[in-house]
């Protein structure tokens, strides 16, 4: 393994009632005045709103909402939150949602205490983070991203096209509050998409050297394998709740940075995707569901021996009788094979991109190119992966 230093700030209350019991507690050190940050209303819908609200009431708290932030959320949204966050000098932002919102909430903490261009100094080039951004807590109501344990932002320019993610250990939340039962009024598509995000993140971590036995793969492994479980124990009840509380916890350990110790890694579809997001704003998990088969066939020979054991040690194919190259394909089949199963789409088609609507070479130019990968592609590949995907 390579050298590392581990780091992870966010404390994390986990299960059934944490949001009413651990809350209060961490309200009675903060400030007076809370940003209370989500989405498009649907905590208002199912109650999440109501008992967040009163828990801040009981607290003594002044306040201030900043909502509608949207899937894929924009730095003009950023902007607009950092720009509240000062007029109304907010001690704390407490964000409820999903990725979106703690991404959005997150960039938000840190424009909202920077003088100088964010986009151009965090979110286009790797800044340093000299300062303290406003303190965050999140309240989880839909898993997927992990954006509750780590810094990471991923934030759209709309207009320069770009869709950039940098994670900064200084913007981690202080505290996670994770109810499983909270995401139970997902939507199927939410909650479908969301897992397979899980799973690609921990993919995008795996095929990276080093080749040899290691803690951070061996635990990988595992990780996927529940994913896949647990997914499809959740499609077949959606409140299930081991099966929900299983899959919530396993997209946190894929990016609470515990399994990229030692390790590189390929975020490379992860790239492609959010090139493709900051054109047409199409929604991230699918977009990975259909890059991901065809980018592995077109680099697993790189990465032979790393492919060969997803097969058999993701998947329970077993090697004897195949060929590396027949086993890895055979592991690549079976990923494919998943994604149909649980009903996520298979060609770029039928997420609304075609040639006529989306200018796929200059995408593929726009798109950032990752190196942890077992081999970096060229903005012509790229571009070929994305019309094999059509």
């Amino acid at each position: 393994m390579n050298n590392f230093v581990f780091d992870n700030s966010t404390k994390v209350a986990f299960g059934k009632g944490c949001v009413r019991e651990h809350l209060p507690e961490f309200l009675e050190g903060c400030g007076e005045r809370v940003m209370l940050a989500y989405g498009g209303g649907s905590i208002k819908k199912n109650g999440i709103y109501d008992e967040v609200t009163q828990i801040l009431r009981e607290a003594g708290k002044t306040v201030t909402e900043f909502s509608g932030i949207m899937p894929n959320p924009t730095y003009a949204k950023v902007l607009e939150g950092a720009e509240l966050a000062r007029r109304e000098n907010v001690d704390l932002i407490l964000a409820v949602g999903g990725g979106s919102v703690m991404d959005c909430s997150k960039a938000v903490s840190l424009a909202a205490r920077y003088d100088g261009d964010a986009w151009n100094d965090f979110w286009r080039n790797q800044g340093t983070v000299d300062f303290q951004p406003i303190p965050v807590c999140v309240i989880v109501t839909a898993s997927g991203t992990g954006s509750e344990v780590n810094g990471e932002g991923v934030i759209t320019n709309e207009q320069t096209k770009e869709k950039l993610g940098r994670d900064y250990h200084a913007c981690n939340a202080r505290l996670a509050l994770m109810d499983p039962v909270y995401t139970f009024s997902l939507p199927r598509r939410q909650m479908v998409s969301g897992g397979f995000d899980s799973l690609s993140h921990m993919m995008e971590i795996y095929f990276g050297k080093p080749d040899g036995p290691n803690v951070s793969d061996d635990l990988n492994e595992a990780l996927m394998r529940g994913v896949i479980r647990d997914l499809r124990a959740s499609i077949a009840d959606p409140e299930d709740y081991d099966a929900r509380s299983s899959l919530m916890w396993e997209s946190t350990m894929a990016e609470n940075r515990i399994i990229k110790l030692g390790k590189s890694t390929d975020f490379e579809c992860h790239m492609m995707e959010h090139a493709l997001g900051a054109y047409t704003n199409c929604n991230h998990g699918e977009g990975l569901s259909v890059l991901h088969p065809v980018y592995y066939r077109h680099i697993y020979q790189d990465g032979l021996t790393k492919f060969c054991r997803f097969a058999t040690e993701v998947w329970g194919i077993p090697a004897e009788g195949r060929t590396k190259d027949e086993l890895a394909l055979a592991g690549i089949d079976a990923l494919a094979g998943f994604i149909r199963e649980i009903g996520m789409p298979t060609r770029l088609s039928e997420i609304g991109i075609t040639e006529e609507n989306t200018d796929l070479s200059e995408v593929a130019r726009s798109c950032e190119i990752n190196r942890g990968g077992y081999r970096a592609l060229t903005a012509e590949e790229i571009e070929q992966i994305y019309r094999e995907c059509l």
